[in-house]
């Protein structure tokens, strides 16, 4: 198989990074795009080995967007850069994308007290049931993810902030893609960092009025 990338949207995450950075398997490519960190995060990431982006325009959204821009190779995992999800996991979604789905998301399933706070799962759950009812099968609103670039591209999504994930589900929805969902281990995201969606209640009520936003 061909090399696959892998873009870890970051902000502040100079902690989790060389833990993160070193599980991800032979043949997959970081590119960590920064969004502003004032930790060393981007000294972090080069010196194991990532190709660092950096994105000024603040949103989880802006910064997945740049990296697929600035990925080449055909299939792109997404990951988040704190530790609480585990790289080796890609290569189970990357193989579901070469056996025919256009999209493979994990859904994740926590390991451990704190992975995934009460208002987090909450908002999760209220957002992934109204994809169902669109008709999209998912139990997650994943930033765990594999897809192959040019298709992801080709769907045109608009959002740059917490809405991008959500946008992207909708839009694959009406194009019909086949989205498959894998279970992932979600862990408690590595100390001395912060979530900036369910680290606190405003941060989750933030991403969820981002992705209603969407919805409307």
């Amino acid at each position: 198989m061909d090399t696959v990338d892998v873009v870890l949207p970051c902000l502040d995450e100079a902690l989790a990074l060389p833990a993160v950075l070193n599980a991800l398997p032979l043949g997959y490519r970081a590119i960590v795009v920064d969004n502003g960190s004032s930790d060393g995060s981007p000294e972090v990431a080069a010196a194991h080995g990532a190709t660092v982006v950096r994105e000024a325009r603040r949103g989880y959204g802006a910064a997945v967007h740049t990296g697929l821009e600035h990925a080449t190779a055909d299939i792109v995992c997404f990951l988040d850069a704190d530790g609480s999800l585990d790289p080796r996991q890609l290569p189970a979604l990357v193989e579901r994308v070469l056996a025919g789905a256009d999209m493979a998301v994990g859904r994740r399933i926590p390991q451990g007290r704190g992975s995934w706070p009460w208002h987090a799962r909450l908002g999760n759950r209220i957002l992934a049931g109204l994809m169902r009812r669109r008709g999209l099968k998912v139990r997650d609103i994943a930033p765990m993810r594999a897809a192959r670039r040019e298709s992801l591209l080709a769907l045109g999504i608009q959002d740059r902030a917490f809405g991008y994930p959500l946008e992207l589900l909708i839009r694959a929805n009406e194009a019909r893609w086949r989205v498959v969902e894998s279970d992932v281990t979600y862990r408690p995201r590595t100390a001395g960092t912060k979530s900036k969606v369910s680290g606190s209640v405003r941060g989750t009520l933030r991403a969820v009025h981002d992705m209603a936003g969407v919805l409307r």
